[in-house]
């Protein structure tokens, strides 16, 4: 689907629409598009500079501004939704936070394995991470009509909330224990990182435990999907042999 006119478009990226694209016209040095542009950069979208012609084909001849986005109509969660998806079966919240996870792929794997492992949830902050697009749609193979996902505006405050809520948060980095020897039972919340920053200090800081995941290769570190993945499934190992 696609959107046009600065204010629209501008609109979108504010109320945390998934934008995949954003399109805008080659040599425009219009200062009006600045603050859509500034926006795209902040949410990682892709943008390309097209021609008039180009733009008026996207937009169907409609008042286009010099600027057309292209987005996903996927409807998010609430942080709300997912701790009451984990009452209403019964179990214990198990719950995936996302640290500025900025490719399609690691979010789309992410997505599908919590899905497989019996998480309740998915969380995504609105600013520097990547939004569910139709790629991450389709990495997922089908996940995403399965699991709810949230757009946060605030991991950190996402964070507080579980622990208000008595959930476990555990944050995965360097310099803490194997999965297998930590209690993943109980209400959890596991945060992965970044793929190039990792998890930020703060957000770390706030996290009850680390988990870190034994290595014995070349290599110092683990795709965040992969990673996803490795913790996931100890998580549901565990709980599965607690039942």
């Amino acid at each position: 689907m696609y959107i046009y006119g600065r204010n629209p478009v501008k609109e979108a990226f504010r109320a945390g629409k998934t934008v995949d694209k954003l399109f805008l016209a080659k040599g425009s040095s219009d200062p009006a598009l600045s603050a859509v542009k500034s926006l795209a950069r902040q949410q990682r979208v892709p943008i390309s500079y097209v021609d008039k012609a180009g733009l008026d084909a996207l937009a169907g001849g409609g008042n286009h501004q010099g600027v057309v986005a292209a987005v996903t109509d996927f409807r998010y969660s609430d942080l709300e939704d997912i701790t009451a998806l984990a009452k209403s079966r019964g179990e214990d919240l198990l719950v995936v936070l996302l640290d500025g996870i900025t490719d399609p792929h690691n979010l789309g794997a992410i997505v599908r394995s919590a899905e497989c492992f019996g998480a309740h949830g998915v969380v995504i902050p609105k600013h520097r991470s990547v939004s569910v697009s139709d790629t991450v749609i389709k990495v997922a193979c089908g996940a995403t009509e399965h699991i709810p996902i949230a757009k946060v505006t605030n991991i950190n405050d996402a964070i507080r909330e579980l622990k208000s809520q008595n959930v476990w948060v555990y944050a995965t980095d360097f310099d803490g224990e194997p999965p297998k020897c930590a209690n993943l039972t109980g209400d959890v919340a596991l945060v992965i990182g970044s793929e190039g920053e990792g998890i930020h200090r703060l957000t770390k800081e706030l996290c009850d435990g680390v988990l870190t995941i034994p290595q014995y290769g070349l290599v110092n570190s683990l795709n965040a999907s992969v990673a996803a993945g490795v913790v996931l499934y100890e998580a549901a190992r565990q709980r599965h042999q607690t039942r």
